[in-house]
């Protein structure tokens, strides 16, 4: 359980997360502002699938302050209108996990944001991780071969 509530949130002393916004391990950064980051993700669940999340490092979404709130979901419409536009999708995906049981893998609140796959909806199983040279593509493609 986290201090300030009661979730069963996951037990990640060393964020992945906040190392990929240090430059500490390899990832696809798509974009930074203030206070969120956009990150291509190695597991695409749609297509294509990136993660928005808050810079600081937060748990879940009921330790979010409420300028974290306003700005990421500023940066989910922005990673949803580039996914519309480069890849033009008929359905976009958005989600968010809050706890272990809720399907909570790492412990920095992120909001996933995908293209629904050819047949509808995403792939909420076992996915293959792609290398960083693929998301690198993917995030040229999302902005626009820059």
């Amino acid at each position: 359980m986290s201090r300030e509530t009661s979730l069963d949130l996951p037990d990640n002393p060393d964020c992945a997360f906040c190392a990929y916004l240090k430059g500490k391990r390899p990832y696809t950064i798509l974009s930074c502002t203030t206070h969120t980051a956009t990150f291509v993700t190695r597991e695409q669940r749609g297509h294509p699938h990136v993660l928005v999340l808050p810079q600081r490092h937060v748990p879940s979404l009921l330790e979010m302050t409420d300028e974290e709130v306003a700005a990421v979901a500023v940066e989910v419409r922005n990673a949803a209108r580039l996914i519309e536009k480069a890849y033009a999708k008929t359905g976009i995906a958005v989600w968010q996990n809050n706890g272990v049981p809720a399907g909570q893998a790492i412990g920095h609140v992120h909001f996933h944001v995908a293209g629904t796959l050819d047949g509808g909806g995403t792939e909420f199983g076992e996915v293959q991780e792609i290398s960083v040279m693929e998301t690198d593509e993917i995030a040229r493609r999302l902005l626009g071969g820059r």
